[in-house]
């Protein structure tokens, strides 16, 4: 019995897991399975499946134009799947149409469901059905030697079958009625019995023959492990061992300077172990990478695990010390790791593209691509496609989505959705492109994957992350993130606005500045990375934060798991109250001291079981790793257990000591989080905190050009006004597409303008340059000739003030003007375009108020304080400063809602944290309880009276509420 096989990596086509496939086949007796998905994406685990189960895998791939089979294609060799996947990859690449006769292709044969006309060759079959009618009369003129039987197997039952149909009716967007003939796969397109395999050998002995001969002539291997990698990056193993320890050694000095022993030691024993392991190469490729953007002038943050290498330093990967941070290197590398290294190298997000294209052009597109995810169907988001499919209401759908448990509520339908949702519930739906995993293979990829486009214009392979890692893949993680964008734009508006070079790379100068200690202590990090959320700025002050050390520890305390563990309170207590620790063993004590005894890290999980038990810096990390994951009944773990207490049992320690500390490296490892991870991030903290504490007026602008912040643009145009900038509107005479600083005045840019179009704007700028200032509205339409609407817009917020002429009387000189004779700008104009009467004008005022509500609509903000807005201001209400003087006492507080989040208590019920801007433009958070939150719900954006009790946590005022109510603003003028 031989098949021809869809997994559910054939997306939305296929049924089943490789796993449950190669289940069912086995147990049917069947001897060979060609996986023939119309992806690549499941061979890995097809190839597993079946010789675990005794099965022949052969690898091929099958071929349509739209729903339409073409031919399947079966590779007899390694080389044979190599040229499927290259053929295939061209086919996506260029976007064309699959033919329907397949080409000739090296060690691969072509199998076709249905008699061609034109004679068939060599390399082409045609299978005949093994059940239906009709068989010698469609088939009697095809050379017998060219038939073979192979059917295919989609799915396993009837229920399979159905859940099919399903799939493609979701495919196709269609209700399950129009789902054609043609659309789907055969209702025998599954396991056939022993029986129907006998009758069918019986009656065509010859067929079964040829396709016992041709499938015995086919072998599948795909290569794994570590030659799957690029091996070299010099071309030879000796160079790059000598170019990655003279890197090496020469970083050493500029970092370490030329005595510094205990980091030589450490370096060499790296080395050592790089070299052995044979990661030199992957060393100098990143090493590569970074030194490209580090020559097109891009900033970047070397981070993850790999910071744990003084080598990576070295080589300026990173800019965590290893030493300063007592980060251990098996953290990284180890001989006892099945996973290879892994590096995080991000890049500014607008930068990314220009390295991934590096890497590809410098390693070369057949060996170079992007790592896959599979995008899978969601329980609830398929609810809602299959309630398209049956045909239901949205009324119906929605009901059945938000309450599965109320089926007495259902459609009649509601049964068979939630049960075919739960059948699809994790099943892949497509494949999609990884964060920035790179893969740089040794032999052309086309031997791993096809290759399939995607929108941004690199190709990905066709399986994930995990399956790379399985297979051996070493990935190169290019990331991009919006903070490297907020540091390398302020380093440019610096150089603009001051005549300023600021060395930002000078990480130890930057951690060592009393100014950054005090802004960093001060909590006032808006825009800073990382550090400016209202949580973080809240620990922050908590901590009394003012070194690298602790900031590093902030970063991971903070994390939801060490938060909802009760371990970040825990730390806070300890570190104002340190005298009274009790360590569990002078271990802890001198390990973790840094920590007050508290497990942050997933190193301090190493040390602990390195120091305390015993066991090699090798095997901790695994440990740990294990212990992190779920696979805990490995042998592995289990014989790392038994070397603990054994250990623990040999240094004399009693039972209750050895099993309480077990019990808390299992608790810890949960949650801790990588400390060279956080290492990197409290870098680039640091530099943020450098330009933001020196120079706070261009860092404020390079945050609100990069629209990555936690916070909207609003509250980053406060923040530059409360450290004395002058805000403009935009302007046609002074702002750019995006804002702009001079001095100390900061113009807005055109982009924040809801509806202008982006084309305008940047005419705008470009006539400016080219043709200097608009000297009036007049001069402005006849230089661009733009759209009414959109001068209207520009007239709204202001961007004609230099005029000194009323809004209302630019929007009636607006109205004049005849613009069907400035279409043509190069034609003679007989006729006046300018018909503007003044005398017509009647006597128009606008207020303060109007301009506020026109910034309201176009900005999405107002450039007054919003409490100038409040039409009945509250009275006897405290600052946000003056908390600290009220802890305990009742007070009224009027607020700007900032931001909130919601969050779960233990029993479920719903609570907030809310953050605000006070009348004087200072923030201050509130804590609304389940009752307070049921009761006084937020009702949008706005300023609010709050009455409740301040409470002091560690330092930290906030104001636990007991009422709320939202304050209205004057009416809208313009609408009277």
């Amino acid at each position: 019995m031989y098949y021809r096989c869809h997994t559910y990596f054939s997306p939305r086509y296929g049924t089943l897991s490789p796993g449950e496939l190669a289940d069912r086949a086995a147990a049917s007796g069947a001897e060979v399975l060609v996986l023939s998905d119309t992806a690549c994406s499941g061979l890995y685990r097809f190839i597993g499946a079946c010789e675990e189960r005794g099965l022949k895998p052969l690898g091929g791939l099958d071929f349509r134009r739209g729903t339409a089979h073409c031919f399947t294609g079966i590779a007899r060799s390694g080389r044979g799947y190599e040229n499927l996947c290259e053929y295939a990859t061209n086919l996506s690449l260029s976007a064309k149409q699959c033919p329907i006769r397949a080409p000739e292709l090296s060690e691969v044969i072509f199998v076709y469901n249905r008699p061609l006309h034109q004679s068939l060759r060599p390399d082409e079959f045609v299978s005949l059905p093994v059940v239906g009618r009709g068989r010698d009369k469609h088939y009697k003129n095809i050379p017998p030697d060219r038939l073979i039987a192979l059917p295919f197997f989609t799915f396993g039952d009837e229920k399979g079958y159905q859940l099919h149909r399903l799939l493609r009716c979701i495919d196709l967007n269609i209700v399950g009625g129009k789902l054609s003939v043609a659309d789907q796969a055969a209702g025998e397109d599954r396991i056939l019995s022993p029986d129907v395999w006998r009758q069918f050998s019986a009656q065509f002995p010859g067929v079964m023959q040829n396709t016992a001969r041709l499938l015995d002539s086919c072998t599948m291997e795909l290569q794994t492990g570590k030659k799957v990698n690029r091996q070299t990056f010099t071309g030879s193993h000796g160079d790059d061992r000598q170019l990655l320890f003279k890197l090496c050694r020469e970083g050493l000095k500029l970092r370490y300077g030329p005595d510094n022993h205990r980091a030589q030691e450490r370096l060499e024993k790296e080395l050592a172990v790089i070299d052995k392991l044979g990661y030199s190469a992957y060393f100098l490729i990143t090493w590569d990478i970074v030194r490209y953007g580090k020559a097109s002038g891009f900033f970047h943050v070397g981070r993850g695990s790999g910071a744990n290498s003084i080598a990576a330093y070295c080589l300026y990967i990173t800019d965590v010390d290893p030493l300063e941070l007592d980060l251990y290197f098996e953290r990284f590398i180890n001989p006892h790791r099945s996973s290879p290294p892994d590096f995080d190298i991000d890049f500014s997000w607008d930068e990314r593209d220009q390295v991934t294209d590096y890497v590809f052009k410098r390693y070369g597109h057949k060996h170079t691509a992007l790592l896959a995810t599979y995008n899978t169907f969601g329980y609830r988001s398929v609810v809602r496609e299959l309630g398209k499919v049956f045909g239901l209401p949205p009324a119906d759908i929605d009901l059945i989505a938000e309450q599965p448990q109320a089926t007495d509520r259902h459609h009649d339908y509601g049964r068979y959705i939630l049960k075919y949702a739960r059948m699809m519930d994790g099943m892949p739906n497509y494949l999609s492109i990884h964060a920035g995993g790179i893969l740089i293979t040794e032999r052309p990829v086309f031997c791993h994957s096809a290759l399939k486009m995607m929108p941004k214009g690199f190709p990905i392979v066709h399986f994930d992350m995990h399956d790379a890692e399985d297979m051996g893949f070493h990935k190169y993680d290019v990331l991009s993130q919006r903070g490297l964008g907020h540091i390398k734009d302020a380093v440019h508006i610096i150089r603009q606005n001051h005549q300023t070079e600021v060395d930002i790379r000078n990480v130890e100068k930057i951690k060592r500045d009393r100014a950054v200690k005090d802004q960093l202590r001060s909590g006032n990090c808006l825009g800073c990375f990382y550090i400016e959320s209202p949580a973080m700025r809240g620990l922050l002050k908590k901590l009394r934060c003012d070194n690298y050390v602790h900031l590093v520890a902030a970063s991971s305390i903070i994390r939801p798991g060490v938060a909802k563990s009760g371990m970040m309170r825990e730390y806070i207590k300890r570190f104002h109250r340190p005298e009274l620790v009790e360590y569990l063993h002078p271990t802890f004590e001198e390990q973790l001291s840094e920590t007050f005894g508290i497990m942050v890290y997933q190193e301090d999980v190493m040390k602990i079981v390195h120091h305390f038990a015993g066991l090699d810096l090798d095997e901790s990390d695994v440990l740990r790793r294990i212990m992190t994951g779920k696979k805990k009944s490995g042998d592995t773990f289990e014989r790392l257990r038994a070397k603990y207490f054994r250990n623990c049992k040999k240094r004399g320690y009693s039972e209750s000591l050895t099993s309480e500390v077990w019990r808390m490296i299992e608790s810890f490892s949960g949650y801790s989080f990588c400390k060279a991870h956080s290492a990197s991030f409290a870098v680039e903290s640091f530099q943020s905190l450098y330009l933001k504490a020196y120079y706070p007026l261009e860092f404020a602008v390079a945050v609100i050009n990069n629209f990555g912040g936690f916070y909207s643009t609003e509250f980053y145009v406060h923040e530059a006004r409360m450290n004395g900038a002058r805000i403009e509107a935009p302007c046609v005479n002074h702002s750019h597409y995006l804002t702009s600083i001079r001095d100390r005045v900061i113009h807005l840019g055109f982009i924040h303008l809801k509806n202008l179009e982006r084309d305008l704007a940047r005419q705008i700028v470009r006539e400016r340059r080219q043709n200097g200032l608009f000297s009036s509205l007049e001069n402005f339409m006849l230089r661009l000739n733009p759209p009414k609407e959109q001068v209207q817009i520009l007239i709204r917020i202001g961007a004609f003030r230099f005029t000194s002429t009323g809004k209302y009387e630019l929007m009636w000189e607006r109205c004049g003007w005849n613009h069907r004779l400035l279409r043509d700008p190069g034609q003679q104009i007989l006729f006046p375009v300018y018909e503007f009467d003044q005398s017509q004008l009647p006597c128009l005022t606008e207020s303060r108020l109007e301009q506020a509500y026109d910034e309201l609509e176009l900005l999405g903000f107002p450039l007054c304080s919003p409490f100038e807005l409040i039409e009945n201001p509250p009275s006897n209400c405290i600052g946000a400063e003056q908390m600290g003087d009220k802890t305990g006492k009742n007070v009224r507080m009027c607020g700007y809602l900032v931001t909130y989040k919601p969050v779960r208590t233990v029993n479920k019920k719903r609570m907030a944290f809310v953050t605000w801007i006070d009348r004087n433009g200072h923030f201050f958070d509130s804590v609304h309880f389940p009752p307070v939150w049921e009761k006084y719900p937020l009702r949008g954006k706005g300023c609010y009276l709050l009455k409740g009790k301040v409470t002091d946590d560690f330092g930290l005022s906030s104001l636990e509420l007991s009422h709320l109510e939202k304050l209205p603003y004057f009416p809208d003028p313009r609408y009277r």
